[in-house]
């Protein structure tokens, strides 16, 4: 089962020639749940990815950065005629946005549920669940875990023949949870494998929350909007210096920290070696940068630049 990240809007609240607003893509096998909407984010993904018939999109806060294209996505999909439904999540307030937003988007040709979610709420899906947790940005803001489920434990044929078992569907009962003849599963099976686990931050000044949903994730996508150096004006936004981003993306024990909402004064490198200092494992993407999430036993996430894929 595939799993990634497309950061299709890694900038902060103003874009930049190699970063558009906040967007991310998250892609599980079929499964594609995009996090903030960002002014442009359409045509980003018309870049990228083809405009998706995208199901779900999850808000973490109503700053303008984050949800100014949301209408004209919107407005896109009813001119197509779009007949599936969509659901937006986002934290309490969202239905108050959506009433604002109301005579620019006009009538739409789809169901479209909006959801209010409070922190800790989850969303059971198949093989995984989307776990909404509180944020400190100032506001009522929201970041997302995606965390699988745990997997079986890989089989053992030739234990299981040594028990008596026959090779062929009797393999295939053991492992799907049942007894063959007397012989049970945990007899064949090894230890259960534990599923990825991708967090998606969004705007937070450094937050004891994070550090808990992150521990031991595969990968935290975190904001760092300022360096060290204006620590201060980090605090007073609740945003984020890259330092701190770091320093979090350590104490959790996460396996790659991926930085984003990076300010149009920088140039991104500047901010890679800062968190590095604290934490080797960091990357700074562009536009249309996706990191592949494999199985723990396969490998480490992997950033795969832009210019190495095959956009639309």
């Amino acid at each position: 089962m595939d799993l990634d990240g497309l950061l299709v809007g890694p900038a902060a609240s103003a874009p930049s020639a190699r970063r558009g607003l906040p967007a991310t893509l998250v892609r599980r096998g079929g499964d594609r749940l995009l996090v903030d909407c960002g002014e442009g984010t359409q045509r980003q993904l018309v870049r990228s990815t083809g405009l998706l018939e995208l199901e779900e999109i999850f808000i973490t806060h109503f700053h303008a950065d984050h949800v100014l294209g949301l209408p004209g996505m919107l407005k896109t999909f009813a001119l197509r005629q779009r007949e599936r439904a969509l659901t937006v999540y986002g934290p309490r307030g969202l239905r108050g946005l959506f009433k604002a937003l109301q005579p620019i988007v006009g009538r739409v040709t789809f169901p479209l549920e909006l959801r209010e979610l409070e922190p800790n709420d989850e969303l059971p899906r198949d093989g995984y669940r989307i776990a909404a947790y509180a944020t400190d940005h100032g506001v009522g803001a929201l970041g997302y875990a995606l965390v699988e489920d745990p997997r079986p434990g890989i089989f053992d044929p030739e234990r299981a023949k040594q028990l008596g078992v026959t090779p062929g569907p009797d393999f295939g009962r053991l492992q799907e949870g049942e007894s063959v003849n007397g012989v049970q599963p945990d007899q064949v099976m090894g230890d259960q494998r534990r599923g990825r686990r991708l967090v998606v931050a969004g705007d937070s000044a450094p937050c004891e929350m994070t550090r808990l949903v992150a521990f031991e994730a595969d990968l935290l996508v975190h904001e760092a909007t300022f360096l060290d150096e204006e620590a201060d004006r980090a605090a007073e936004t609740r945003h984020s210096t890259a330092l701190q981003a770091a320093e979090l993306a350590a104490a959790a024990g996460v396996t790659m920290l991926a930085l984003t909402h990076i300010s149009p004064r920088y140039g991104g490198k500047e901010v890679r070696d800062e968190a590095r200092a604290a934490f080797e494992n960091t990357v700074v993407p562009r536009d249309f940068d996706r990191i592949e999430i494999p199985f723990p036993e396969r490998g480490q996430p992997v950033l795969v630049k832009a210019s190495e894929q095959e956009l639309v």
